[in-house]
């Protein structure tokens, strides 16, 4: 990630970025004692709101969600967000939460206010030594991003209201917002005003949802939705970021000394800022240069090159230590010859010393600012730092470099992209959750928006043998060999590398006993290739209890016995959401050795079911002694709208009946 600050300043998802204040914190706690006074008008007038039936899975209602944001003559913006949720069900108690984001070297909170009114109507107003002050992200050394916490899970009961006002101040680094008019919860009444100076000016656009126009008075712009229906979470589908209705904001003057270079006119505008931010950091000194031939004294390829570079600064520690967020140090990387001497540094650290160290062997290379953990997220329409989160790197590279992340740029040429930070997935691949993205290469003004490449199903194979003795009682031994290429091996190269060897072990029988109740890890092999992307996998099993003995003469046994790794449970009859379809390819092929005295005497149909997303097949071989199995999946990365969904779920279906389909054995 970029640091603690762009998760800020950048995102400020769901409950994220709570703002706003109207009374002080010397207020009355407790319950008969509070006086109507200390609640705020919006509030009581919230609280009357009538509240509809909802299903029994929504565990609260947003009764009021307003941010107010207002911008002074000195480019100070203060926003306030009043804030209010019925609680439903006991599971929502975990609503009851109050937060406000600040950074500490940049922004403040003003004040911060909760209140809670019970189902009986007394209330409770919290008080300044309920205020608890975090750091934003735990995982950082150290973060300029705080928040503001007020907590009343352990007070509210179902029933209740909690609200709270928050009121921050901070000076933006660009003209520019934005606002999720709900998470999944639904929404009664949400808006969002933003006040201006005179002479300025605002413009939208909406994504999720037809066109929000503002109501404009004067200055002030305010744009409002009602009565906002929940947005339930449905298996494989896309994030509530990209479900629920938001607006992107920017806001100007016409003169350029007032808005400065906090305005983007289009996407080479940001490469051009991006640029003036991370160029100067790539700095190559004797150590840089030294450690860059060092690497790749033995490669004699470009693709050697890179992948010794990558591979080094994959393995470099992550730690963000966030210093001068406000004055744009979230987005501006350290220099490379202080990521190389101090041996760590986050995602744009990490990249930055990359491109240091290619250009060292005449390489060139240029930053890409990124979304991580949605692909469809960003929206081209929107020119903006705050759509991405993350830094990755493109490197440009000759005709022959052959890599299935290799994608063609119209004044770039051919560049190579790759993840500097994510330590599971090899140079020449991809991590999944960035495969089809929309990134910013920040190279001047031959930059701009670019959709990052998707590997082929081919790519992510799993290749699986399974070679099976099975006994005249049922039981069954064998062997199962997996290779798995591509997104695939970096799933178990991540298992592997972030569990103990018994941990890792479990995953494995748990794995089998899902196929068969009973089964036994007899034997666990690994080898992780991960200059070729590669994961091979190899367990010696026994299943004492597979195949059913009926009357003494047959023996049913089902072919398929461990998981496809990619089961998917689509059981609702309808559905709201679109279905994701991730991009995927398995190939299996199980030998299974027959019981002296038994031959096959029923064997299920073979099975082919096509998609405009997927191929599933099924294949069975009876020769002698032996039977053999062969299934394969291909899995297209789909967007699926739910007027198709009953063909998702059919497919699925008609997949899970075909491998619960039994051979029957007949004793001679």
């Amino acid at each position: 990630m970029i640091g603690g600050e762009m998760r800020n300043l950048l995102t400020r998802l769901a409950f994220g970025f709570f703002v706003t204040v109207i009374v002080s914190l010397t207020a009355v706690s407790g319950g008969h004692g509070a006086v109507v006074d200390e609640i705020p008008s919006w509030l009581l007038q919230a609280r009357q709101s009538t509240v509809p039936t909802y299903d029994k899975e929504v565990v609260g209602v947003v009764l009021y969600d307003e941010q107010i944001v207002t911008l002074g003559s000195d480019n100070k913006l203060v926003t306030t967000e009043n804030f209010a949720v019925r609680i439903l069900t006991r599971d929502g108690r975990s609503l009851a939460v109050a937060r406000a984001h600040y950074l500490s070297s940049a922004s403040k909170v003003r004040e911060i206010n909760a209140w809670l009114i019970r189902p009986d109507g007394t209330t409770k107003q919290y008080e300044k030594k309920d205020v608890v002050d975090v750091i934003d992200d735990n995982d950082d050394i150290y973060n300029e991003g705080r928040i503001k916490v007020i907590n009343g899970r352990d007070d509210v009961d179902v029933g209740s209201v909690f609200a709270f006002s928050a009121t921050t101040e901070e000076t933006p680094l660009f003209f520019q917002d934005r606002w999720e008019f709900q998470t999944r919860l639904p929404v009664l009444r949400s808006r969002y005003t933003l006040n201006l100076p005179s002479g300025w000016t605002a413009s939208s656009l909406t994504f999720n949802s037809p066109e929000i126009k503002p109501q404009v008075t004067g200055n002030s712009y305010t744009w409002e939705l009602r009565d906002l229906k929940s947005i339930p979470w449905e298996p494989m589908s896309p994030s509530v970021m990209n479900l629920s209705p938001r607006i992107v904001v920017n806001f100007g003057s016409g003169s350029s000394a007032q808005s400065g270079t906090q305005t983007f006119t289009d996407w080479v505008d940001v490469s051009r800022w991006g640029a003036t931010l991370h160029d100067p950091a790539v700095i190559i000194d004797d150590a840089v240069a030294a450690k860059a031939r060092e690497l790749t004294a033995d490669s004699t390829t470009e693709l050697e090159r890179i992948r010794a570079i990558g591979t080094y600064v994959q393995n470099l520690q992550y730690i963000s230590i966030d210093i001068g967020v406000g004055a744009g140090n979230g987005y501006r990387p350290r220099t490379s010859t202080t990521v190389l001497g101090r041996g760590y540094g986050d995602c744009k650290d990490k990249a930055n010393l990359m491109r240091a160290m290619l250009k060292v062997l005449k390489i060139d290379a240029y930053p890409i600012f990124i979304f991580s953990g949605d692909p469809t997220f960003v929206r081209e329409q929107w020119p903006s730092p705050k759509q991405f989160n993350h830094c990755i790197i493109a490197v440009k590279v000759g005709d022959a470099t052959q890599a299935p992340t290799v994608a063609s740029h119209p004044k770039l040429g051919r560049l190579l992209i790759f993840d500097a930070t994510d330590q599971f997935t090899p140079v020449g691949d991809l991590p999944d959750y960035l495969q089809g993205s929309l990134g910013l290469i920040a190279a001047g003004e031959n930059g701009g928006i670019f959709r990052m490449p998707l590997t082929p199903p081919e790519t992510d194979l799993i290749e699986r043998t399974i070679d099976a003795k099975i006994e005249v009682d049922g039981a069954m031994s064998g062997n199962i060999k997996e290779k798995m290429m591509g997104q695939a091996s970096s799933y178990a190269r991540r298992d592997t590398r972030e569990s103990s060897a018994a941990q890792f072990r479990k995953m494995i029988e748990g794995w089998l006993t899902m196929g068969a109740t009973g089964s036994q890890l007899v034997d666990l092999n690994f080898k992780d290739i991960p200059q070729d992307a590669r994961f091979d996998l190899s367990v010696d099993f026994r299943a004492p209890l597979y195949g059913q003995l009926m009357q003494g003469r047959l023996l049913v046994f089902k072919p398929v016995f461990v998981s496809r790794r990619h089961s998917v449970a689509l059981t609702e009859p309808k559905r709201s959401s679109p279905v994701e379809i991730e991009s995927a390819m398995m190939r299996e092929t199980s030998v299974f050795k027959l019981p002296p005295g038994f031959g096959v005497d029923e064997m299920p149909d073979p099975v082919t079911l096509e998609t405009e997303f997927g191929k599933y097949t099924t294949i069975y071989e009876h020769s002698g002694d032996k039977l053999t199995f062969k299934r394969t999946l291909t899995m297209k990365r789909t967007l699926v709208s739910p007027e198709k969904y009953e063909m998702v779920r059919t497919f699925y279906a008609k997949m899970r009946e075909a491998e619960q389909s039994p051979v029957v054995l007949i004793k001679k």
